[in-house]
């Protein structure tokens, strides 16, 4: 192992500032200008003695969860013990990263001393911002001597992956599994009366009670009023459908629309699952490219995770008309089609249209898209000049057209979510609730 001794910052400057003391000194006293290549010399001795105080690096470790989600702060320790006394400044580390990791494709900290565990230690706290498996290639360890001027630097080749997940977090958050504690088909699982549209048992009719529910026939042979208690649908199919073409890709607050549109999927896959349905993802682009089977069971949500951190970014338009029509020919019974997508080109939204369109003849469609937060105040600001009024004016007329495309969907029966990232998964958990209490997927 070789620890080659490099200058540091300070006899950079060090040097940079003799530099004009050198070129005064040979203009005004040409037979001293043997003192200027004495004293580059002994900067240079300074910089190798200094380096060789420094202290050797015995032991070093880069620990690194094998998992993590995306959009979440990853924590990555450092640690690093020395023999001698290297405790003259703060050592640096630096990692070279998969830039799922870091944008720049490095994370660099500052180690501290941890004098219960005797060893330089510290903390890097990278957001993952892709899925995927992000690799950590290399890492730099530096420390210096007493002076500041010579510092040691070692590297070391390192094979660590970290695997990217989608962000579960508004799964596991206590305001969801309070909710489905509280909710009608919670984690009891317990069979919901009184709404639905399969019936399931008679009950004598109580004051408060909706009237509509009360069965004439039945009373009028037991000469009492009876209501009728039916019990929600179950084992509905729900395919999540997202499209991961070029629009979806772009961020939305520092992560891509399509990673937003997972977490919500799965939020609301996970509900769905605790209600008794079924289960689906569909990814495509130009093509279908993940498909995976229905799922019943809460245990094997871990499919629908892994295949949602499969679904790949690509910076190219989808084929809506050969995706949806791929969808629809495996699909055997009327479904509830959740479609995370967006647009910009009117075209593009017209073959969209059309698609979505040919869907909703055999099955329940529901359009989820994020809000443009950035168009929306682009067409709202007041413009201050030429480039700001068009600007404003592109901003309003893509608006606009959005509205429009909107309307006709809504012409056509499908239902629509259009809400800021941070409220689709509760919104699009509330649509498949109204939807599954009115029976409208079976």
């Amino acid at each position: 192992m070789k620890f080659p001794i490099l200058p540091t910052a300070r006899a950079a400057w060090l040097t940079a500032l003799a530099a004009p003391i050198a070129i005064v000194i040979a203009a005004t006293a040409p037979d001293a200008w043997l003192m200027v290549p004495a004293a580059a010399v002994a900067l240079l001795v300074l910089v190798v003695l200094d380096g060789l105080l420094a202290g050797k690096l015995t032991d070093w470790r880069v620990i690194a969860p094998a998992d993590c989600e995306v959009g979440e702060p990853l924590k990555m320790g450092i640690l690093a013990e020395f023999r001698g006394r290297a405790a003259w400044s703060r050592p640096e580390a630096a990692l070279q990263v998969d830039t799922r990791l870091a944008e720049t494709g490095s994370i660099e900290t500052l180690l501290e001393f941890d004098t219960a565990a005797d060893t330089w230690q510290g903390l890097a706290e990278p957001v993952p911002n892709r899925r995927g498996t992000a690799g950590i290639g290399q890492m730099w360890l530096r420390w210096s001597g007493p002076l500041g001027l010579g510092a040691r630097q070692v590297s070391h080749e390192l094979n660590n992956e970290i695997r990217i997940w989608p962000d579960l977090s508004p799964v596991r958050s206590p305001e969801l599994q309070n909710y489905l504690r509280d909710a009608q088909f919670g984690l009891i699982a317990r069979r919901i009366r009184g709404e639905g549209t399969q019936f399931e048992a008679l009950s004598e009719y109580e004051p408060g009670m909706d009237r509509r529910r009360i069965d004439w026939k039945a009373s009028a042979r037991h000469t009492r009023l009876y209501a009728r208690e039916n019990e929600s649908e179950r084992n509905n199919q729900i395919v999540f459908a997202f499209d991961c073409g070029q629009a979806m890709c772009e961020p939305v607050d520092g992560l891509p629309r399509i990673d937003r549109a997972v977490t919500a999927a799965l939020t609301a896959s996970y509900v769905a699952l605790k209600g008794g349905d079924r289960v689906s993802l569909f990814g495509f682009a130009q093509r279908p490219e993940v498909i995976t089977p229905f799922i019943s069971d809460t245990r094997a949500f871990y499919q629908l995770q892994s295949a949602a951190a499969g679904l790949d970014y690509h910076a190219e338009e989808p084929n809506f008309t050969l995706a949806l029509a791929s969808l629809t020919a495996k699909l055997k019974r009327r479904s509830l089609i959740v479609l995370f997508t967006d647009f910009t080109d009117p075209t593009g939204a017209e073959i969209m249209v059309e698609s979505v369109g040919r869907l909703t003849e055999k099955h329940l469609v529901l359009f989820v898209t994020i809000e443009d937060a950035e168009l929306a105040e682009l067409a709202d600001q007041d413009p201050a000049t030429i480039s700001d009024l068009a600007a404003a004016v592109t901003a309003d007329t893509l608006s606009r057209q959005r509205a429009v495309v909107l309307q006709r969907l809504r012409q056509m029966g499908v239902d629509i979510i259009e809400a800021p990232y941070d409220q689709i998964g509760y919104r699009l958990i509330d649509a498949y609730l109204d939807i599954k209490r009115s029976g409208a997927i079976g």
